[in-house]
């Protein structure tokens, strides 16, 4: 017997329009699985019957709603599941679920979280795309700001989860921008993550894509939105103290100018007074955002 099964492991795939690939993929995930859940986001051919056939549970979601409602929906079917281990892979092929034993083998050494990834090895790096590998390290990049953590591949679509990263994540996005978000809610929760190098097959027929410029605008809004959330006072505050001391200085010379020549600067004393509104309400909007948030965290108490 698979010494895998021997906790909970749940392996749950998203899928939309994957009749063709999902019954491969779903056989061969049970062998290292007590449990396949596919996530049928809206399809229009016979995802969900030929999944139910090769032996899934089966979510059935009549609209596409999106990749990051179908993990959402994952995450929390695998915490009512009560899984000790939940391993997420795409439906298109791609992933070889024959590595699954790979990530959960890294998971039980006390990882919270296990990513695969396409560029540990450099055989795997040069099998990605050009344009691709480009999106995907810009996109990390900004992953790793706002998540403190040295990872290669942040979008990759092939992980595994403990149950104290089941039990502590909490998911809202709706896009692709949720695999950007599972890495900063880890961060947040001091979650522990570590990468292990896996084999991606770009040969396949039709594989899933996305929208670059879209996908990179929803990681970019997840960042922005993490630290203005997380750190109101820096992301609002220092850019509303930066243009007072602007406006500041456009009023200094309006003033030198009249006490010199007597000539009032209209224009110079409107730049001020404008940059000088934004400046207060940047300020004001961290200090808002930074005493509510310290209030909901029990930091403040009336």
């Amino acid at each position: 017997m698979n010494s895998n099964l021997d906790a909970k492991t749940i392996v749950c795939i998203p899928a939309f329009n994957e009749a063709k690939n999902i019954s491969d993929i779903v056989q061969k995930s049970k062998k290292y699985a007590k449990e396949v859940i596919v996530y049928d986001d809206g399809s229009k051919d016979d995802t969900y019957e030929v999944a139910e056939s090769a032996g899934a549970s089966v979510i059935r979601n009549q609209e596409n709603k999106g990749y990051g409602v179908a993990i959402r929906s994952l995450f929390q079917a695998a915490k009512e599941q009560d899984a000790d281990i939940m391993v997420t892979l795409d439906a298109d092929g791609q992933h070889n679920p024959d590595q699954i034993p790979d990530l959960i083998d890294h998971l039980k050494q006390g990882f919270d979280i296990v990513i695969g990834s396409r560029f540990l090895r450099n055989d795997d790096k040069e099998k990605v795309p050009r344009f691709r590998s480009f999106g995907i390290k810009t996109i990390t990049k900004l992953t790793q700001t706002g998540a403190s953590t040295k990872i290669t591949d942040s979008q990759s679509g092939f992980r595994a989860y403990s149950k104290n990263a089941l039990s502590k994540i909490n998911l809202f996005e709706d896009g692709m921008a949720v695999s950007t978000e599972i890495l900063l809610r880890a961060n947040e929760k001091k979650l522990s993550i570590t990468e292990v190098p896996i084999t991606i097959d770009y040969d396949i027929e039709d594989p899933s894509t996305h929208n670059p410029i879209s996908h990179g605008i929803g990681v970019l809004y997840s960042v922005f939105q993490y630290f203005s959330l997380r750190h109101p006072m820096a992301f609002y505050g220092l850019p509303g103290i930066a243009l007072l001391g602007v406006a500041a200085f456009f009023l200094k010379n309006a003033l030198h100018l009249f006490s010199e020549t007597g000539y009032v600067s209209t224009n110079m004393i409107l730049i001020a007074v404008g940059i000088a509104v934004v400046g207060v309400v940047l300020l004001a909007t961290g200090a808002i955002l930074y005493t509510l948030i310290a209030f909901f965290k029990g930091k403040v108490k009336y």
